[in-house]
This record gives C-alpha cells, sequence and structure tokens, in this order.
C-alpha cells in the first residue's frame, strides 16, 4: 500500500504531505516517511519510476492535524471534531434533562470515549450531571442530592479494571433506589452533522500554519504535528505526540481543599446577558461552599449591590441561580450605599462576571478605595459578552454561543438560496464596535466580504467587492454572503450597503439582507462556553480564597495593592489574572474595544478563502517544540 502510494505522489510530483486522523494515521504518516528513501529504490528498480524523478521527490516533508471527537491525542488541547461532538451530546442530553425532571426519572447516557473520558467529563460539567463514569477515574461522584442524568464514557471501568456498562448502572440503581430509569448509547450520531464554529475557525488556522510548517520544511526537519495550547498553535514533533498518548499514565489525584476559616464572596453579573453566565456563577457557587465559604449572590448588578438586593443560599441550589436583570449602572454613583451594604453583609471578596461594563466598574471600584476603605475588598472580573471586547481576554463567555448562531442562521439562509441562482445575502451582526463576530462568523461560514470598525473601508473597497461577486457569478457558485459590524462604519449601513450592491448588481445578481439583532444573545449555551465558564468560575474562586487569606490583616480584609483587582482571561496558551488599572492602558473607552485584539492577525485568511488575491504574512508562526517540557504557570482550557 505505501508502495502504491509513493508511486502516485512521485509520479504527481508531491513532495509535501498534510495528514488528518488520529494516532494510527499519524504514526503511518510517519512510518511511510523513514520508508520515503528504501520505497523510492524499490520502484526505480521495478523501472516504475524513472532516476531524474525520483531526485526530484528524493525526501517527503509531513506534517501533522489531529481529527478526532474523542480528544485523546497527547499535545494539543483541542482535537478537530471534538468541539463538534459536544454539540452534539449536549443537544441531546439538554433534550433529555426536561424529560427526566418533570418525569421523575433517571436516565444513563453513554457516549464514545472507548480509552478517553474526556466527552463524558466535559458533558457532565456542562450539563450538571450527578455521576460521571470514565476509564481515567473510575466511580467518580459530583456533589448533588438528585439522580437525573448518569453519563457514561464506552470505556469507563471499576476500581478492579473491568469494564462498567450502562445496563450494569441501570440495573443497580433500578434494584438499589427503585428509580424508574432509561439507559441512551448515542453511538454515532456524535460523529455526525454540521460542524462547530470552532471546529471549523480550528480546521482553518490549523490548515494555514501546517502549510506554513510544509513550506518551510527541510530534508533534516522531523515529521511535526501542528497543535492547539490554549489559543495559540504550536508545532510539535509528531512522533513524540503518538509515543506519549500510548504510554500515557491513567491517573487521578484526589483534590483536597485547605480546611481554612469560613469567608464571605458575594457572585454578581453585569451588563447584558451571555449565554454561560449561569454555569458561570454555579462554579463558583460551588467551588466556594466545597471551601466552606459562605457565597452570596446579587442580583440586578452593582445597583442591586446599592439596594441590598443580596441573597443566601438558604432554599437553593446553585445551580438555580441565574441571570437576573440587564443592570448597567455603574458603581461610582453609588460608592456610599455599596460601601455599605458590604459591611452589613460582611462581603470579603467580589467576583463580577460580566462585559464591558463588568470590566470599567471594576476600574472605578479601584477608584473609589481612595475615598471608602470597605472598597477595599478582592475583586475579580470573568469576561462574559457576546462581543468578546473585554481587555485582558482572548476570549469572552457567551461569544461562542452568538458565534454558532450567526454561522447556523448563514449556513440556513445559504441553503435557502440553493435553488435561487445569482443571490447575495448581506447579514448584520452584533458586538457594538468590537468586530469579533463578523471576522470569525464570515471566516466559519465562507463570507466573500467582512466589514467591521477595526478595519476601515472605503467606496472603493465596498466597489472591488461587488466586482468579486460579480466575477464570482459567472463560476459555479451563484451565491454571496456579506456580513457587517453593526458600528462598523456610521455612514455605510447595513442599508447603504444593501441598496449599493442591488443597484451595481443589478441584472447580474439579485440583494437580500437580514439584521440577525438579539437572537445572538440568547439560546443554550454552547459545550464551549459552559465548559469554559465552569473553569474560569473555579479558577476565579480558587484565587479569590487565597487572595483572602493573604490580604488578612489585624482581624479583618484589607486589599489596597494593585494585583487585588483583577481580570481572568486567556492569553495566548494560559489563564492568566491581570490587574484592571495594568490594563486600562490598553483600552479604547471610546469605542469600548481593547487596542490590539488577536483576531485580526486571522483577516486574512477570510479574504484567501474567499478567492481573493493578496499575501498573507507569514513572519508570526508557530516554531518546532518538545512535548516533554514543561510550561511552568500555565494552564489550558
Amino acid at each position: 500500500g505505501r508502495l502504491r502510494a509513493a508511486h502516485n505522489l512521485v509520479k504527481r510530483g508531491i513532495t509535501n504531505l498534510c495528514v488528518i486522523g488520529g494516532d494510527g494515521s499519524l504514526t503511518g504518516a510517519d512510518t511511510f516517511r523513514s520508508e520515503w528513501s528504501d520505497l523510492l529504490s524499490d520502484l526505480q528498480k521495478a523501472g516504475k519510476i524513472t532516476a531524474e524523478e525520483a531526485t526530484k521527490s528524493s525526501y517527503l516533508n509531513i506534517v501533522g492535524l489531529v481529527g478526532s471527537i474523542d480528544n485523546d491525542f497527547c499535545g494539543t488541547d483541542m482535537t478537530i471534531g471534538t468541539d463538534s461532538a459536544l454539540h452534539r451530546i449536549i443537544e441531546i442530553v439538554d433534550a433529555i434533562t426536561t424529560t427526566a425532571q418533570s418525569h421523575q426519572r433517571t436516565f444513563v447516557l453513554e457516549v464514545m470515549g472507548r480509552h478517553c473520558g474526556y466527552l463524558a467529563l466535559v458533558t457532565s460539567l456542562s450539563c450538571g450531571a450527578d455521576w460521571v463514569f470514565i476509564p481515567e477515574c473510575p466511580e467518580t461522584r459530583t456533589r448533588g442530592s438528585r439522580l437525573n442524568i448518569i453519563i457514561v464514557a464506552e470505556g469507563a471501568i471499576d476500581k478492579n479494571g473491568k469494564p462498567i456498562t450502562s445496563e450494569e448502572i441501570k440495573e443497580l440503581v433500578v434494584k438499589r433506589l427503585g428509580y424508574d430509569t432509561r439507559v441512551t448509547v448515542l453511538g454515532h450520531v456524535q460523529r455526525g452533522g454540521t460542524p462547530s464554529a470552532f471546529d471549523r475557525i480550528l480546521g482553518s488556522r490549523m490548515g494555514v500554519e501546517a502549510v506554513m510548517a510544509l513550506l518551510e520544511g527541510t530534508p533534516d526537519t522531523p515529521a511535526c504535528v501542528v497543535s492547539l495550547s490554549g489559543n495559540q498553535a504550536v508545532r510539535l514533533p509528531l512522533m513524540e505526540c503518538v509515543q506519549v498518548t500510548k504510554d500515557v499514565t491513567k491517573a487521578m489525584n484526589d483534590r483536597k481543599f485547605d480546611e481554612a476559616t469560613m469567608h464571605t464572596v458575594a457572585v454578581m453579573n453585569v451588563g447584558a446577558p451571555a449565554a454561560g453566565m449561569n454555569a458561570a456563577v454555579r462554579s463558583t457557587v460551588r467551588i466556594g461552599l466545597i471551601q466552606g465559604n459562605r457565597v452570596l449572590v446579587v442580583h440586578d448588578g452593582f445597583e442591586g449591590l446599592a439596594k441590598g438586593q443580596v441573597w443566601g443560599p438558604e432554599g437553593r441550589r446553585a445551580k438555580e441561580w441565574s441571570w437576573r436583570g440587564e443592570a448597567e449602572t455603574l458603581p461610582k454613583k453609588s460608592f456610599e450605599q455599596i460601601s455599605a451594604n458590604i459591611t452589613k453583609f460582611n462581603i470579603q471578596g467580589l467576583i463580577i462576571i460580566g462585559g464591558f461594563e463588568a470590566y470599567t466598574g471594576g476600574l472605578e471600584l479601584m477608584e473609589g478605595r481612595k475615598q471608602f476603605d470597605e472598597l477595599c475588598i478582592p475583586f475579580v472580573v470573568i469576561p462574559a459578552t457576546v462581543s468578546n471586547n473585554v481587555p485582558g481576554s482572548d476570549f469572552s463567555v457567551g461569544a461562542d454561543t452568538a458565534l454558532n448562531t450567526i454561522c447556523t442562521t448563514c449556513d440556513r439562509i445559504k441553503q435557502s438560496a440553493a435553488g435561487t441562482k445569482r443571490r447575495v445575502f448581506i447579514i448584520e451582526t452584533m458586538g457594538g464596535y468590537c468586530g469579533y463576530l463578523a471576522t470569525m462568523a464570515g471566516l466559519a461560514a465562507g463570507a466573500d466580504a467582512a466589514y467591521i470598525f477595526e478595519e476601515p473601508f472605503t467606496i472603493r473597497d465596498l466597489q472591488a467587492n461587488v466586482e468579486h461577486l460579480v466575477q464570482k457569478m459567472k463560476t459555479t457558485v451563484k451565491r454571496g454572503l456579506v456580513l457587517r459590524n453593526e458600528k462598523c462604519n456610521e455612514n455605510y449601513t447595513t442599508d447603504f450597503i444593501f441598496n449599493l450592491y442591488s443597484e451595481e448588481g443589478k441584472g447580474i445578481f439579485d440583494s437580500r439582507k437580514n439584521v440577525l439583532g438579539h437572537m445572538q444573545q440568547g439560546g443554550s449555551p454552547t459545550p464551549f462556553d459552559r465548559n469554559f465558564a465552569t473553569k474560569m468560575g473555579a479558577k476565579a474562586m480558587n484565587w479569590m480564597s487565597g487572595k483572602i487569606k493573604e490580604s488578612y490583616r489585624n482581624g479583618r480584609i484589607f486589599a489596597n495593592t494593585p494585583d487585588s483587582g483583577c481580570v481572568l482571561g486567556m492569553r495566548k496558551r494560559a489563564l492568566v489574572f491581570q490587574p484592571v488599572t495594568e490594563l486600562k492602558d490598553q483600552t479604547d473607552f471610546d469605542h469600548r474595544i481593547p487596542k490590539e485584539q488577536w483576531w485580526l492577525k486571522l483577516r486574512p485568511i477570510l479574504k484567501i478563502l474567499a478567492k481573493y488575491e493578496i499575501d498573507l504574512d507569514t513572519t508570526e508562526h508557530a516554531h518546532l517544540e518538545h512535548i516533554s517540557r514543561k510550561r511552568s504557570g500555565e494552564t489550558s482550557i
């Protein structure tokens, strides 16, 4: 087989090969490369290729991309396909959960994962399952009083290494507890369906990095795999990753929290709603309670804190606390009332979940410390906004859900025109002045153009886009898609662009427009947002417990250092806490966006995929690393 493959490549002059698959495919690719010289020799002896052809194809460069729904490959935080599989699973779990609660039934759901429990574990975190069984950690239980949802990985085992089956769990629950129990095996439905926005963008980013790695390759360059570390593409030696994946020791250490004096921590949501906020609240509250803290929730943001709308957990589960109100009042006007209620409820730390208002509110709290000692308590901001415009973080909770909503809508709109030739759709997205949603949705949905505030455009640019679509209509693809961020330009409005395209395309294509509006803020959170929010909440509460201890002086909490008021964000490869005061210089307050945004570097890829003739800046790219090297202080998401 490899001999025939080598013959095919040589005859077509192919010396660079990108292999997309799991550890089996990637191991085979590395073997293929190591045998390349011998294969050429055998082909030449058999007279199937000439000496000249053998010389031209003297070496073969190979780069791997990991495609696997199990997320079971060492060296990458996420494999292509995993997020889409989680979408399929969560859709089904959400539907079943309502039945489980209304009919008081227990459901045992079996998901894929013969040797890796990632899908089962993240599903459990995302949906608040009562039990989860995975190969790496036999018989793990999350805290909870119900028994509605049990998640089982197909490779789950007990403490003796014996397989645990869904039917065995059902029999146990029925026999011991007498609960009406049903089993659902999801099977290959997890592998199908439309890819998620995350997977589309991940595949595009990794594909670009793979091509750059191939073009830079030499005969001495080892075969590498392009991986994702946090939010950054990295290159790792292919066989190191394969070997570590095979040798990894499955172990789980029970995590114990320090027995500490009880502290009081308040949690609040600020600003407009974002999908996943409730997951962050549930996580912070649950971790806080496990640590022995008293956890309070504040309704209606800073305004609610000023009015004393503060509640404890009595009689309610953490997962039932949800986002309430759309309070955008900042704390500066109510420092006196807020200070009084911090004293009244003995609040010693504050976790603020929200968007740009939460960030600016944090800055105002830091400023207020000069006048009010009561404000000298630690606080941390967890970015949660569909606009993804909070300085200090590459991602915000809720942005992925909004992105998937836009992509799904674009897919349906394009499908609606399947029987109609030569039609262009102009779609307006949210985001304020931040063009993240328009750019990333354009990259994921295959847009021909995406107009954003951060990249100024003129009437000539609009005309060039129209001309490009005119040429496109002469090909086999008879549809166009144009995205516009809601505040990209005050004069070139959605109506203006629609009218321009309609007039200039007259007789060649017709135009339609669609303003998506607030549907981007609603809907069920995606697995990424649920998982990201859960981890951010847990990390924020762990940081808070340590910071409160650190700030305890003379019988009271007094935190007045810059690092006692932070934004928790994903920066490239790590989750980091950054003082809000240090982020001030990185912020464009007039337009409510960071001055530098990582995703702007992806815009050329959007244009290349839309078949524009442009150059791609390859000066910044990943370098080959080793998987065994420890990266201190870095936390994957």
